[in-house]
């Protein structure tokens, strides 16, 4: 079938792309490389502990997750020291601070070239009258510059282009304890605004999760709206078609990850905010709470509390903001549950993907992403 041919020829290209890369230009992509803080181990654990509390109150919980919660996985976030597009300013900065350093570098050479000219006597002007202007723009020293340049912007290109797949990307110690959480219902649904497919490969049912921004490793058919979860990334960018049809009813299927400008998906959508209505408590995970509307669904239920290492702009809002990571958080927090031992069952856990077929109502779109600059 058409399914099975194109799957193998193109998903090796798609693979190596890395998901901002894809998006379309954003000049708009908020604050940058804040520094990451961390609490005393001593206010972590009084607060993990105090956290361990609410949710054994809690009649419903939803946590919401954010880039955080997956770099330990080897997926790079966005705003960390060592983010997408922290990494991509500071190559900016560095290239704009040596080009203004070589245009220095040559109004200097040509103003001392003028000074020498002038020094000189008429016979030595004579002779020197076949260095022309052009000569002096052409000296070697700034070839060496111009080709360091290069150099340097290449070796800047590949290192971005060195990011991991998000195919071998493993679910992390919070993937799995969310998804415990889940199976035992002290957790009644999970938002993420991630794309890497991993709260899945946890084994986190898609019932009891709303995906706001795609996932690379879905597809859905465009007559039927049957999702595909495949063990490869299926390419693509703001349903594209991806050259495969669907089993059932023979539709095209389609990408399921956003760019800036789309609507996110009704379903899942309006999913995300009748839990958050619902909720008595939201925890965020690893999340800044700057892409909207994701970022202020917490200030929809009772009480939310913030796990991120930097400051966000619901800080002020929250119970209160545990600064820690993530997966230590999420270790500590399950052993004041009273769940010792849960790590066991990772072992065991498949983590490779399989062909997931989900069935759903048809695509919808409302509301699009915007990103906050606070």
């Amino acid at each position: 079938s058409s399914s099975s041919s194109s799957s193998s020829s193109s998903h090796a290209h798609t693979m190596s792309e890395g998901y901002a890369k894809r998006l379309s230009p954003y000049e708009n992509k908020g604050v940058c490389g804040l520094p990451e803080i961390i609490d005393s181990t001593r206010v972590l654990q009084s607060k993990i502990k105090k956290l361990a509390t609410l949710i054994k109150k809690s009649r419903h919980t939803v946590i919401l997750t954010g880039a955080g919660v997956s770099t330990a996985a080897g997926i790079p976030d966005f705003r960390g020291p060592k983010g997408v597009w922290t990494v991509e300013e500071k190559d900016k900065r560095l290239r704009k601070r040596r080009q203004q350093s070589q245009e220095a570098e040559r109004g200097a050479q040509k103003k001392k070239k003028k000074r020498e000219e002038e020094e000189l006597s008429e016979e030595k002007k004579e002779e020197l009258a076949s260095f022309t202007e052009e000569s002096i723009e052409t000296a070697p020293s700034t070839d060496c510059s111009t080709d360091t340049t290069t150099n340097t912007t290449t070796q800047a290109s590949s290192s971005s282009s060195a990011e991991p797949s998000f195919a071998d990307a493993k679910p992390t110690l919070t993937h799995y304890a969310i998804t415990r959480l889940a199976n035992l219902n002290h957790l009644a649904h999970c938002i993420t605004q991630n794309v890497d497919g991993l709260h899945r490969r946890s084994g986190l049912p898609r019932s009891r999760h709303s995906i706001l921004h795609g996932c690379v490793f879905t597809e859905k058919c465009e007559t039927c709206s049957t999702e595909y979860f495949r063990d490869f990334d299926v390419g693509g960018l703001s349903f594209q078609t991806t050259g495969r049809i669907c089993i059932h009813c023979h539709g095209q299927l389609r990408d399921t990850v956003l760019d800036w400008e789309d609507e996110l998906p009704e379903e899942d959508w309006s999913m995300a905010q009748v839990q958050c209505d619902q909720a008595d408590l939201v925890i965020t995970l690893g999340t800044s709470l700057r892409i909207e509307p994701a970022g202020s669904l917490p200030l929809r239920a009772k009480q939310f509390v913030i796990v991120n290492l930097q400051p966000t702009p619901y800080d002020g809002n929250a119970a209160f903001v545990i600064r820690g990571k993530v997966d230590y958080v999420m270790g500590q927090l399950m052993d004041y549950l009273g769940l010792r031992g849960w790590e066991d069952d990772i072992k065991t856990t498949e983590t490779t993907m399989k062909n997931v077929v989900v069935s759903s109502s048809p695509i919808k779109t409302t509301t699009s992403i915007n990103i906050s600059s606070d």
